[in-house]
């Protein structure tokens, strides 16, 4: 199946400008989800400046078709990356720090050390600063997820995609009930880190399985939306089945906010982490 044309209102506007983030992130040798994921809006956020780390490396053990970050066998954990994403994110001089990571089934507790380390780094050079991950689901292993929350995080995120049916199709290594079970976990283990998660749609879900998704976040805890419209990233990744009009992602928040959740960002263009520290506010 061949994509649509892109319609207008999927068209993310040209940033013009000169900043530093890229040459920063270089310097000192960090990825970005922004980069690898080949964000629409990595211009937009780049030029504020803020950018998503990406901890663990830049190759993913899993191989969702959604995705175009590498898949592959990760090389070993860097001791000295949480220090170098702490003193990147000073020399951009970020007020909100955002941490994610690829998935890292071959180590045993999924990179959940890496992600403590980073956010006590960030601490130690950033005190004021607010820090947000996403996480991978760990396997849904609550030692995992803990060692992630002691650390103090702001937000916790980790998102569901997806809905339920399209699961095999879209994240085959990956559970629904899982990724479920992981915000359940963390909702409850320290309610006062919101808890954060983010959908995709235009994969071929219809409206009112978007509907059950959010009704199961807000069971599990959930306080923080964010949806968007899923763009293929590359020839190799799933084709976009529908461009959701606008319209219908204004419906979705509505119903979000219905539900009961704090912060709904619903629109072609937002992503998980984008506009991270509005939502915070």
């Amino acid at each position: 199946m061949k994509n649509k044309r892109l319609p207008e209102w999927i068209r993310q506007s040209h940033i013009t400008g000169r900043h530093n983030t890229k040459r920063i992130l270089r310097s000192y040798r960090l990825s970005t989800v922004c980069e690898e994921a080949r964000c629409p809006n990595k211009g937009y956020c780049f030029s504020k400046p803020t950018a998503t780390f990406m901890i663990l490396g830049d190759i993913c053990t899993r191989n969702c078709r959604f995705c175009s970050v590498s898949s592959g066998q990760p090389l070993r954990v860097d001791p000295e990356e949480p220090e170098r994403v702490a003193l990147a994110a000073k020399k951009m001089k970020l007020r909100f720090v955002v941490i994610t990571s690829v998935t890292r089934d071959d180590l045993p507790d999924g990179g959940a050390e890496q992600f403590a380390r980073t956010i006590r780094k960030v601490r130690e050079y950033l005190p004021k600063a607010k820090v947000e991950v996403l996480t991978p689901d760990f396997k849904g292993s609550f030692d995992a997820l803990k060692k992630v929350l002691d650390a103090g995080p702001d937000v916790f995120n980790h998102n569901i995609e997806t809905i339920p049916r399209l699961y095999k199709k879209v994240r085959p290594q990956a559970d629904y009930r899982r990724s479920l079970q992981v915000l359940r976990m963390a909702s409850e283990y320290n309610p006062i880190i919101p808890t954060k998660s983010g959908l995709m749609v235009g994969l071929g879900e219809s409206f009112d399985e978007v509907v059950s998704v959010m009704e199961d976040l807000r069971e599990a805890g959930c306080t923080i939306l964010t949806i968007g419209q899923y763009l293929q990233p590359g020839r190799e990744n799933l084709p976009v089945v529908e461009y959701v009009r606008p319209e219908v992602f204004e419906r979705y928040r509505d119903i979000a906010f219905q539900l009961g959740f704090r912060y709904v960002a619903s629109g072609p263009l937002v992503r998980s982490s984008m506009n991270a520290e509005e939502m915070y506010a």
